[in-house]
């Protein structure tokens, strides 16, 4: 389906994209920090759809076709000492972002899907919006502890370099930022990934939006409290090569949230790798699919 539209208030505008069948159980995907909803690669949600689930992807706030909000991001002093002044909006604001997208097209509640900051903000939707939620999957994600799911030392050099602003510069830039935190056990589609970030740079580049993001990380500090409030059926999943949030971020998540399921993908980095979809996405329309059942026997419907 074409990507679509939808004002959710507060003067925000959220790009968006349908696939599979409307009759069935709604699953929103939500992507993290500095990447847009190709992120989610079309033959990924294809295959979700395929599993009877009604597929969204969105552009976050301040990326790809969305709203881009006003003000200056962080400075890198203000990150470093995580004092963040002022604070535009947290993961609060991205996850009623969220929820609203849902309630405006009428399909809450949803199974909620988020990777990295993606999952930060679909912990924030289960825990804060819970009758918008039906079931969770916290995906290379962290809770906001400092002290867990740090990048290993290597990977700073990839995140503290600035990106050109030219576009050829910019994709091979970030090209080599998404190799440095991808699959290690399983095979790198240079290509693939090459050609999403040629597309992203293209849907719409602005460099300050992602700062903006991770303003809103740091801002929104330490979740694991908040995570022990989460009722909704809950799998969390981390590759074992991930060097961009370690281990220790998923152990943490899936600890913080009752009766969470712990699911490793051995392999898999920061990114989604194509050896990785069979396993992700029968895991994925699993879980979704047994929330409905046990939830009522049957899959529920929209209202």
């Amino acid at each position: 389906m074409a990507e679509q539209f939808c004002d959710i208030g507060g003067a925000v505008s959220l790009c968006y994209e349908r696939f599979g069948s409307e009759s069935d159980p709604p699953l929103l995907l939500i992507m993290g920090l500095g990447t847009q909803m190709i992120g989610w690669p079309d033959e990924f949600c294809d295959q979700l759809a395929g599993r009877g689930l009604h597929v969204v992807r969105f552009d976050n706030r301040d990326i790809g076709r969305s709203t881009k909000i006003q003000g200056h991001p962080p400075t890198p002093r203000q990150l470093i000492t995580r004092k963040i002044d002022p604070v535009l909006y947290t993961l609060s604001d991205m996850a009623a972002d969220a929820v609203n997208l849902l309630h405006q097209l009428n399909l809450a509640p949803a199974h909620v899907v988020g990777a990295s900051m993606g999952g930060m903000i679909g912990q924030t939707v289960a825990a804060q919006h819970p009758q918008s939620t039906r079931s969770l999957v916290s995906i290379m994600s962290n809770t906001g502890n400092r002290w867990k799911g740090q990048p290993a030392f290597g990977i700073y050099r990839y995140l503290l370099r600035r990106a050109p602003e030219d576009r050829e510069g910019y994709i091979e830039h970030t090209t080599r930022v998404f190799e440095a935190i991808g699959s290690r056990g399983l095979p790198f589609d240079r290509d693939r990934v090459r050609d999403m970030v040629a597309r992203s740079y293209d849907r719409g580049h602005d460099a300050a939006g992602p700062g903006r993001q991770l303003g809103a990380i740091i801002a929104s500090g330490d979740r694991t409290a908040e995570l022990r409030t989460i009722r909704v059926p809950t799998l969390v999943i981390h590759g074992s090569t991930d060097k961009m949030v370690a281990r220790s971020g998923g152990v943490a998540t899936a600890k913080a949230i009752p009766r969470a399921r712990w699911m490793v993908v051995e392999g898999m980095g920061h990114d989604l790798p194509e050896a990785a979809w069979p396993q992700l996405v029968e895991a994925i329309a699993g879980h979704a699919h047994a929330a409905d059942e046990a939830s009522s026997g049957a899959p529920l419907r929209t209202s």
